[in-house]
């Protein structure tokens, strides 16, 4: 977790989680500590972004996203991207950092890491056992699209990724 302003003198914990610790900052602000985390944008030669659909119990529904996942202790950015996606969907690459930026800075200190992953080749690493995935590629601008209209549900990562994915085929037409 982001160590930001714990530990003041100010702060109260309310709850500390195996996933969030919740402080209380100068008697007012209630900030969510969340370990950051990456995902990982990659497009097919026929144009299509890789994702993963996954029941997400915080929501109540199932969502379409891009590989993605917390960066474990003493991980890199990188090296936690290329394990997600090895554990996700059986690949990996040479990744590329595209951008970071916190997931709701508003009241959580998670920053996010989004990747793009090229040369993709078969690896594969045990996924975590609790994770129900299924493995779709689909054109960014269709995962846009779902998003906007409300028929996928996905996260600010996977935005992000689809974006990207919509600048990188732009750079490959000549």
């Amino acid at each position: 977790m982001n160590e930001g302003a714990a530990g003041s003198a100010d702060t109260q914990v309310i709850y500390d989680g195996r996933v969030v610790r919740l402080e209380r900052l100068q008697g007012k602000w209630e900030v969510v500590r969340h370990a950051d985390a990456v995902a990982v944008l990659a497009l097919s030669d026929a144009g299509e972004m890789l994702l993963v659909r996954q029941p997400r119990r915080a929501i109540g529904g199932v969502t379409l996203e891009a590989p993605a996942g917390l960066i474990d202790e003493g991980e890199t950015p990188e090296q936690a991207a290329r394990r997600e996606l090895q554990e996700e969907v059986g690949l990996d690459g040479e990744m590329t950092l595209l951008t970071r930026f916190y997931s709701s800075p508003g009241f959580c200190d998670e920053l996010l890491y989004v990747f793009a992953a090229e040369n993709l080749r078969e690896s594969r690493l045990p996924h975590d056992e609790d994770e129900e995935i299924e493995v779709v590629w689909m054109p960014p601008q269709e995962v846009l699209d779902g998003l906007r209209d409300g028929t996928l549900h996905g996260s600010a990562s996977t935005v992000a990724a689809a974006l990207y994915g919509l600048q990188r085929l732009a750079e490959r037409r000549p």
